[in-house]
């Protein structure tokens, strides 16, 4: 006889209508009284001595300065979108924050800055989390006891604690990940009454938090693959019932691209709206762009040059790719293929980004003589034949079929030759693919024919070889000092961007500069795709130096695993000190939980097959949303830092963990659920404990070290814990 998945339901001694209604009412105060406890107690951890090191702690040099950033308007490039560091600034300015201090690592905090309020406003995203901890584990369908067990766990993490303590964004991201999680949960809950105005909701605000968690920091999209995959198998069961009609699943497929793909989209262009808005001035983060973006921040440092280019010009040209580089030259040669000087895209303004536009070679026009103003000035136009010539170096701009040094199927190009040494591979054939016109409507239409700086797009053709003068979005290796690589390639359409380049300063003594000019308005699209490329690069360029011992990288394997934490700040004795590791309980348990997770799947489905165990659909969607996705979603956030290149931290672990608790609330739940009083009530009672005790023991890491630090040698149960000595 086959045995059901189907969750034994308690047994209640109170069977009286009485006593039921008072059973109800204790829940219902329970369910209110509850998050309001495990709030205030995440905020006495938290809150407690968040003033106590007034040094700029860890990241807060990174993400306390990009706050300022915006109080002071200056544009900057980092590697994460721009919600979680636009918040800091808010929590800034609410504190009265000028700006002015610059987060120098390891300085003190002038008393100009009230960094006590700034960290305490952050804080506030890991208090939260701890109450929707609690109210997502209840909505999952958790015994009681389970959920209370989930929620203590997540407000006595160290990690969550010492992070929510600074002016960080993991909080924030941590924050930004439960709620999609929960928002996730309520929509599981809500299933059986879809259109509904509630289910609609939920809906929504699932892609509201999609949206936010993803502007945070890119890791939210691997809760939105969770997301997805929820979604996706929810669309499969509703493909074979019988009871909705085409015209209804047409309806679901519609509610749900529009809600968990447009709405997160749109949350994302326009929060990169507001933060183009926000810094209109010029600022350190300017190389990341492209001329037209730049030319348009207040206080940039283009200068503007005559309108008209001609031939004895000195120019530099910026690529209009996803990879806005200057051409540029050093005297280093490239190790293999030809030997000769590097040419590469560098992004900041250098005298190694100077060419000037020389006559082809073999011309019978003298380039010291027959640009000049009596001989009549020859402009550059469309089909031009230009040779570019490098000012500091004194090589050409060449290429010839040596194959690229980073990318496939493309020739290097190079700098070689002299005035006198070269051949026609040195030369390069203007094609003009746009104009723009000036911003200002009254300013009389320039010339389409001929090439002017900023608002000329034009790609370069080799003379002999046919290829475009190509950025590729690639970097050098060390020997390119990672600097954007440069090629030679076949391109048919005129429409590929990564061959179009632009003239970004212009200087010729023999033609005029016009003040009355201003530059085109770049548009938000171009703007958005090509900072988000920019991101994707950096964070591509994030990769461990060998060479180079960092003691604060970990590896993956280290994080459930314990093996080793990140010091936070300088460890001298008369520093509070500050250790990020996660606690040890709530760790290596959650760790050991994902193989039980595993063989209790592995268990059932041999039940099922061998039709020992039938298995109803409301126990087979209680399984999904209390341990397949709490599980698939530890595997999406685990697994990349696992595989990827880029160099690693502790704190990277984060997202990760809260699953791992879930998928632990899950194993409990499992074993417990229908087991005698006797013996649940003492296990709970040992793991509530234990999360208490264990917060308690190890509580100095989180709230800070003070004095000698062999007091603290009691905590180094492994040799690879270093927060003593």
């Amino acid at each position: 006889m086959s045995e059901s998945v189907e969750k034994e339901q308690p047994s209640h001694r109170l069977k009286t209508p009485q006593n039921l209604t008072v059973y109800r009412r204790l829940l219902q105060l329970e369910s209110i009284i509850s998050p309001i406890v495990y709030t205030l107690l995440a905020l006495y951890v938290r809150f407690q001595g968040i003033e106590s090191n007034p040094d700029v702690v860890w990241d807060e040099a990174h993400f306390g300065k990009f706050g300022s950033y915006y109080i002071k308007h200056e544009f900057y490039h980092d590697v994460h979108p721009p919600l979680g560091k636009m918040l800091i600034a808010l929590t800034e300015w609410l504190a009265g924050f000028d700006g002015e201090f610059d987060f120098d690592s390891n300085h003190s905090y002038p008393d100009t800055v009230n960094y006590k309020l700034i960290r305490q406003m952050n804080a506030c995203f890991g208090v939260a989390c701890c109450p929707l901890a609690y109210w997502t584990a209840k909505n999952m369908g958790f015994q009681l006891l389970t959920v209370h067990l989930i929620a203590i766990m997540v407000t006595l993490e160290h990690s969550y604690i010492v992070l929510s303590k600074f002016i960080l964004l993991d909080s924030m991201l941590l924050f930004f990940t439960i709620t999609t999680f929960a928002c996730l949960v309520k929509m599981y809950t809500l299933r059986r009454v879809p259109f509904s105005k509630k289910w609609k909701l939920w809906m929504w605000l699932t892609g509201l938090s999609i949206g936010c968690v993803c502007s945070v920091k890119w890791v939210g999209l691997f809760v939105t693959l969770v997301v997805g995959a929820y979604t996706i198998l929810e669309l499969f069961t509703l493909r074979f019932d019988a009871r909705i009609s085409r015209k209804q699943y047409f309806k679901h497929w519609s509610i749900r691209v529009i809600n968990l793909i447009i709405t997160p989209f749109l949350i994302y262009l326009f929060l990169f709206k507001i933060h183009f808005t926000l810094l209109y001035k010029s600022g350190p983060g300017d190389a990341s762009t492209n001329t037209l973006f730049q030319v348009n921040l207040e206080n940039n440092e283009i200068e503007t040059g005559p309108r008209d280019v001609a031939f004895g010009s000195f120019i530099t040209i910026r690529s209009h790719g996803l990879s806005p580089n200057l051409l540029h030259s050093h005297f280093q040669t490239y190790p293999e293929g030809s030997n000769q000087n590097q040419i590469t895209g560098y992004g900041f303004a250098d005298d190694n980004n100077m060419w000037q536009v020389r006559f082809p070679r073999f011309s019978e026009l003298d380039w010291e003589k027959d640009y000049l103003p009596d001989k009549g000035l020859t402009y550059i136009t469309d089909g031009s034949i230009i040779r570019l010539f490098h000012y500091q170096q004194e090589v050409n701009l060449h290429t010839h079929r040596i194959p690229s040094h980073v990318s496939r199927g493309n020739y290097e190009v190079s700098g070689y030759g002299s005035e006198e040494i070269g051949d026609l591979k040195d030369d390069w054939i203007v094609e003009i693919v746009r104009q723009i016109d000036s911003s200002d409507p009254d300013y009389p239409k320039e010339d389409y024919s001929i090439l002017h700086p900023v608002s000329t797009f034009f790609r370069l053709k080799n003379r002999e070889l046919g290829c475009y003068l190509t950025s590729t979005g690639f970097s050098y290796p060390m020997w390119g000092f990672q600097q954007a690589e440069i090629v030679c390639k076949y391109s048919w359409s005129k429409h590929d961007k990564s061959t179009w380049w632009n003239v970004e300063e212009h200087w010729n003594d023999n033609l005029p500069i016009d003040p009355n000019w201003r530059p085109p308005r770049s548009k938000l699209w171009t703007d958005f795709v090509m900072i988000n490329f920019a991101m994707a690069s950096s964070n591509s360029a994030l990769i461990e130096d060998r060479d180079k011992f960092d003691n604060l990288a970990t590896n993956a394997w280290e994080w459930p695993t314990l093996h080793r934490g990140l010091r936070m700040c300088s460890w001298g004795k008369d520093n509070v000190r500050y250790f990020l590791m996660g606690s040890p309980f709530n760790t290596w348990l959650s760790t050991l939980s994902l193989f039980a997770f595993l063989a209790i799947t592995a268990k059932l489905l041999y039940q099922w097959k061998r039709q020992t165990k039938s298995i109803t659909e409301s126990a087979f969607w209680e399984f999904v949303i209390q341990g397949v996705m709490p599980f698939t979603a530890w595997v999406t956030h685990y697994l990349p830092f696992a595989t990827m290149g880029r160099v690693t931290y502790a704190h990277h672990y984060v997202p990760a963990l809260y699953f791992a608790i879930l998928i632990f609330g899950f194993v409990v739940d499992h074993f417990l659920r229908s087991s005698h009083n006797w013996i649940k009530y003492p296990i709970y009672i040992v793991l509530f404990g234990g999360s208490i005790k264990t917060y308690t023991y190890f509580s100095p890491i989180c709230q800070g070290m003070t004095g000698m630090w062999t007091d603290y040698i009691y905590m180094e149960w492994l040799k690879s814990w270093d927060m003593a000595v």
